[in-house]
């Protein structure tokens, strides 16, 4: 097993299906009474987050004490982040303390990767700027295989917002090296130039959802991050509705065995409606479900737990 996950890019296939296959063994533990397992007693996780969040830090704190880690939370605000620390030096206060596991989310695309020179321990990108995200990736492969049986052969719609998307650079890297056909959708202004040749050889471009929709197994909607936003991408909400947006009639062109999938948090009514976001194709909150079991095998193969 890798020593860190910074990137959809640090797993090969075997790797990849490895902790979708343990992730299928600790969703096991959700059903019991007492929902936890001894493999990282003793062990410190650390959850360093700069970035708002709600899924993502409860999910890795969830898993982090199903495996009876201790965790220790750590929010910039309130910190000495606001009196001018720098990473370097929290990542040496972390290190003295004996993290670990170190779960980073960070405004700046790479924080990840620089935090792992620092630490002896491993280090696990919960999402930097608008660079990747690799184990939302990793949950959605994990849903997608517990939906449809597989991954490899499915072809996946990646609609909306790609500039801005660490999901989607996460998703293409790691459903390509599963197999999967990956076509990133969205108006002009929000798919960088050349992006699905830099990320894997194979991955398609199209700015026609409806063209794209009756072909596509898996439809993932990606949320419009209006707050990374410095420029007009799109004439309006509603413009951008009417083109990219997933409602009744559209998801009726999916081809029967298709389901939706949203990393949320969602805009209701602009890149999804509410009667796609809770109908029975949609995996939204199996999403959720799946992320803690999924982040459960990440760090108890980081952390050697196969090894105990």
């Amino acid at each position: 097993m890798i020593r860190h996950l910074l990137s959809g890019a640090d797993l090969d296939a075997p790797t990849a299906t490895l902790v979708l296959d343990t992730a299928a063994q600790m969703a096991t533990v959700a059903g019991r009474e007492v929902k936890k397992l001894p493999a990282l007693r003793g062990r410190t996780v650390v959850n360093l987050f700069y970035e708002d969040s709600t899924r993502t830090r409860i999910s890795f704190e969830a898993a982090a004490k199903r495996l009876s880690a201790d965790v220790i939370n750590f929010s910039a605000k309130g910190s000495s982040v606001t009196k001018g620390e720098s990473l370097k030096d929290t990542a040496l206060t972390l290190q003295a303390m004996g993290a670990d596991a170190v779960v980073v989310r960070h405004p700046a695309s790479g924080a990840p990767h620089r935090l792992a020179n620092w630490v002896d321990g491993s280090v696990v990108n919960a999402g930097d700027g608008t660079h990747e995200h690799p184990t939302q990736a990793l949950l959605d492969a994990y849903t997608m295989r517990s939906r449809l049986g597989r991954i490899a052969g499915l072809h996946v719609a990646v609609v909306g917002d790609v500039l801005h998307s660490r999901v989607a650079r996460s998703n293409v890297l790691l459903l390509s090296t599963l197999g999967a056909k990956v076509t990133l959708v969205g108006p002009p202004t929000l798919i960088p130039v050349d992006i699905a040749a830099a990320l894997a050889p194979g991955t398609d471009v199209s700015y026609d959802l409806d063209a794209v929709l009756p072909e596509a197994d898996v439809v993932m909607m990606l949320r419009v991050q209006r707050e990374r936003m410095t420029d007009s991408y799109f004439p309006s909400a509603r413009e951008y509705a009417r083109r990219y947006g997933l409602d009744g009639l559209r998801m009726a062109r999916l081809p029967e065995h298709a389901i939706v999938m949203h990393p949320g948090p969602m805009n209701r009514g602009m890149e999804i409606t509410p009667e796609v976001a809770d109908s029975p194709r949609s995996t939204i909150v199996e999403q959720v479900t799946n992320g803690v079991s999924v982040r459960m095998a990440v760090l108890y193969l980081l952390l050697g737990g196969n090894n105990q």
